[in-house]
């Protein structure tokens, strides 16, 4: 029987202080150069130009100012996409029909560890397991190879393997979003449970809030809703293979 290893991962942003500090650095350059862009028009005169700096200029630089810390944050929010800085926080995995599990925690070297540990592929079965997932092909599989190398450990084979499949080799990983809209198109796992009848794992909790949840301590929820997400990619990828009736 064909062995399929159903895959979810949830990241949050980098945990390290010196990054944030970096970002920081970088858009106070920023805001120090738009600042110094702000001027009045050239056709002015100095009399009307001092008045349009006083004025205008000087509501413009406020507003500049005004969304800096918005800026670091939104800045510093997409280093969860990042694999090079961003941190895995939940694994969520099912093998064949089995019951969705998942490891979670804080310290990701441990989260990494537990994960390998618990991933229970058969021998027999390592080298020809696929991986189904939702976007797993460019983000899940990428972002796991690299943590594993940031963090000094060696990979499970099963995604070691995986991690180096191309996007069309769907007898290695079988990628949800790419088979339903082609490579580099798009589709949220919700729109696509939608399409096909399936119970949208999307609760209070989605990707764009995982963040959020975790700084509320909300991690064992967001495991919840990533195990939600392992089991709806395996409902969408019954339908897709033509292993389950329509209604």
């Amino acid at each position: 029987m064909e062995t399929h290893l159903y895959l979810d991962i949830e990241t949050i942003p980098a945990q390290r202080p010196d990054i944030l500090a970096d970002i920081r650095a970088s858009k106070q350059q920023e805001l120090e150069q738009a600042i110094a862009a702000v001027r009045a028009p050239g056709n002015y005169g100095a009399e009307a130009a001092a008045k349009w700096m006083a004025e205008k200029g000087a509501a413009q630089i406020a507003d500049l100012r005004a969304g800096f810390d918005a800026d670091v944050d939104d800045a510093y929010r997409k280093t969860s996409f990042d694999g090079a800085f961003g941190q895995i926080c939940v694994i969520g995995w099912a093998l064949n029909d089995d019951q969705p599990r998942t490891v979670h925690g804080m310290n990701e070297r441990e989260v990494l560890r537990a994960f390998g540990q618990s991933l229970d592929v058969p021998r027999s079965a390592q080298f020809s397991t696929c991986i189904v997932g939702h976007n797993v092909a460019a983000f899940d599989l990428r972002f796991l190879a690299q943590r594993h190398i940031v963090n000094g450990i060696r990979p499970h084979i099963v995604i070691a393997k995986a991690a180096q499949a191309k996007p069309w080799e769907v007898e290695k990983v079988f990628d949800t979003m790419v088979q339903w809209s082609g490579v580099g198109s798009r589709i949220s796992l919700d729109k696509l449970c939608k399409a096909l009848g399936i119970k949208s794992p999307k609760g209070d909790i989605d990707g764009s809030k995982v963040w959020d949840a975790v700084q509320a301590g909300r991690l064992v929820e967001v495991a919840d809703y990533c195990a939600r997400d392992v089991e709806a990619v395996r409902q969408v990828h019954l339908r897709m293979t033509y292993q389950v009736e329509v209604a």
